[in-house]
């Protein structure tokens, strides 16, 4: 009866300590998966939309509730994302960014030169900021406080995460 009693509590113990586990690893959210999030809540405004032109009443409730349950997922993964971005700050406060040129708002489809992407600013731990890992041919750099996906031979601008570094 005590050896029962004993791993009773021990499974009880693992249960109560298994749920305390699983949202910790997936606390931090992606800004990828905050992009889905809003494309969720864009696509369940238009099905509300819909549903208001039909005028059935029980598809317009149902769908307010969609509209409302996508927009609280979203802002759980917003909170998440902030705390994740709070709780380790250090990893985005990186040293002061030194450059022999002056800032300038870079954006998609421009073309800088090499100096620009040069090796001294590449961004070769992408993984520690949650940036994707750069296709064959481009490379993450780092300008002032932005983040750009260069591709490396011809120097085209990709991507432009603004304001990545505090």
């Amino acid at each position: 009866m005590n050896i029962l009693k004993k791993s009773m509590i021990a499974g009880l113990m693992l249960a109560t300590a298994a749920p305390v586990l699983i949202p910790a690893a997936a606390q931090a959210q992606s800004r990828a998966e905050l992009k889905r999030d809003r494309q969720d809540i864009r696509q369940e405004q238009r099905q509300l939309d819909r549903a208001v032109r039909s005028g059935d009443r029980r598809d317009i409730r149902d769908e307010r509730r969609d509209v409302r349950d996508a927009k609280r997922e979203y802002r759980e993964d917003l909170s998440d994302y902030r705390r994740h971005r709070a709780s380790h700050s250090s990893d985005y406060r990186a040293p002061k960014f030194r450059a022999s040129f002056k800032y300038r708002a870079l954006r998609p489809g421009l073309r800088i030169p090499a100096s620009y992407y040069g090796s001294r600013y590449q961004v070769a731990d992408y993984w520690r900021y949650r940036l994707p890992r750069p296709a064959y041919g481009t490379v993450w750099v780092r300008h002032y406080n932005d983040v750009l996906l260069v591709n490396s031979r011809s120097g085209a601008i990709i991507r432009v995460i603004p304001n990545l570094f505090w």
